[in-house]
């Protein structure tokens, strides 16, 4: 076995093939973005999402087997997204792999999108070493998963409302900012006073690992329609005021869940890991707990194929392997 393994993802606006060789090494990533397409609606829309992964998965598929200068014969598995995501979309990813799979013979392994974001540390330098917690933050998920061993996953907390990525576009949209609104409202801020506007935390009951960001979003909506209209640097201060509070929550609960399950190393996964804010406050709690920290570059945060690559080849590793009568589920569990 050369450890090849094929990885496709469609769970939602990136159609994205990777090679990546023993779960480590990235051989290729093709991603083919539809963030221009969706700016104009303000969000994802699911049928012309499912249309243009219908135009992009086979040049896509393409590109990263030439990229990687290997061929389907070189390879020892296929690996794709089942879910969770948009049902359409992904579909259109998991029939082509299903197909791969019948035409070449090869395995077929179905990974969910959740464990993909927690492999997607497996591919940078130094890889994580267990047990960790990871703090899986995207604009579907803010989930808080003790990990021990490769596939074995204990949720800590989750969302209960809006969840991390999704509060930050919908402020966004609430400050008049662009889609995609995360690096919008991340790149405001910048210019801003994090203090400037006292703004909500949700801690929820004592102990608990889950998260609410429902009524932070309400606050700041009643804040804009109470103030405004507002100034460039008054609608600096409330993106930065935002997203303090979010980072603050989100790390808290992270070095906390850590503690309690006295892991060693904590790590940060999915798109809203990419926000620098985030990943500083992250660093500052883990350094002061003597926490070893984690987190991939921001291309490998966000959605792409060469981590459902990874996180295939370690199932595959551990004997999984699915038949070809698999179905996508948009609303799969991790655990």
């Amino acid at each position: 076995m050369s450890g090849l393994v094929l990885g496709i993802e469609s769970s939602c606006d990136e159609t994205s093939a990777a090679v990546v060789a023993e779960g480590r090494r990235v051989l290729s990533n093709v991603i083919a973005s539809q963030v221009d397409l969706h700016a104009k609606y303000g969000g994802v829309v699911p049928e012309i999402a499912s249309r243009q992964h219908l135009e992009a998965i086979l040049p896509t598929l393409e590109e990263a087997l030439e990229t990687a200068g290997v061929g389907l014969g070189d390879l020892d598995a296929v690996a794709v997204t089942r879910g969770p995501g948009l049902i359409g979309t992904l579909l259109v990813g998991l029939s082509a792999a299903k197909a791969l799979a019948f035409a070449t013979g090869l395995p077929l392994v179905g990974v969910n999108h959740l464990a993909g974001h927690i492999y997607a540390n497996f591919l940078v330098e130094p890889p994580p070493v267990f047990p960790f917690v990871c703090l899986i933050v995207s604009g579907g998920h803010s989930d808080l998963v003790h990990v021990r061993a490769f596939g074995e996953h204990e949720l800590l907390g989750r969302s209960r409302d809006d969840a991390a990525g999704e509060a930050f576009d919908k402020v966004a949209r609430v400050l008049g900012l662009g889609y995609p609104g995360g690096p919008q409202v991340e790149a405001l801020a910048q210019k801003g006073d994090p203090t400037a506007v006292a703004l909500p935390r949700a801690y929820l009951e004592e102990g608990s690992f889950d998260f609410s960001f429902s009524g932070l979003k309400t606050a700041v909506l009643q804040y804009v329609r109470k103030h405004g209209p507002l100034g460039e640097q008054a609608l600096a201060d409330v993106a930065a005021s935002f997203q303090a509070a979010v980072v603050e929550v989100l790390a808290e609960k992270l070095i906390a869940a850590a503690r309690r399950r006295r892991a060693p190393q904590v790590l940060l996964a999915g798109g809203v890991a990419a926000n620098a804010a985030l990943r500083a406050a992250v660093a500052s709690r883990a350094a002061r707990a003597g926490l070893r920290l984690g987190f991939p570059p921001p291309v490998l945060c966000t959605d792409n194929a060469a981590m459902i690559a990874a996180a295939g080849y370690y199932a595959l590793r551990r004997g999984q392997t699915d038949a070809l009568d698999l179905n996508a589920d948009a609303s799969l569990p991790l655990l």
